[in-house]
């Protein structure tokens, strides 16, 4: 039956509800960067995908656009205070993640500095659940 003006709102459509897709995807292993064979879903790929979003270099690398990767790089060496690199590394990290559309909040900054190493820990609230993760620069 086709279209008519006569019929119903409800008659003339039908409301498809968003279907989460599934997050599956190759397991990397990020220091050596290779491929390893088994895959990942859930909470594991969600760890993964913001260590790499965080490793990988905004505007650096062609294959992503704009909006992926994080810029970390930008801040390193800077002659800047301890409290603005703080809060460009909280800035920027949160800027990045939030990209992923599994992930809803960034918070609970903790960043440590060791000798040449800064080590940030956060806590990362996905489609998932919580994940507490660490990262250093």
């Amino acid at each position: 039956m086709g279209l008519s003006p006569l019929q119903s709102k409800e008659e003339r459509y039908v409301e498809v509800k968003p279907v989460p897709t599934p997050s599956r995807t190759y397991s990397l292993d990020l220091e050596s960067g290779e491929v390893a064979e088994r895959m990942v879903d859930g909470k594991e790929a969600v760890c993964q995908s913001i260590r790499k979003a965080i490793q990988t270099a905004r505007y650096r690398y062609l294959i992503y656009n704009g909006q992926y990767g994080c810029e970390l790089e930008s801040l390193l060496g800077q002659d800047i205070s301890q409290q603005l690199l703080k809060s460009e590394i909280t800035r920027v990290i949160t800027e990045a993640l939030l990209e992923d559309d599994r992930i809803q909040e960034v918070w609970n900054f903790q960043i440590a500095r060791d000798n040449d190493k800064l080590f940030v820990t956060f806590t990362v609230q996905t489609s998932e659940g919580i994940i507490e993760q660490e990262v250093s620069i």
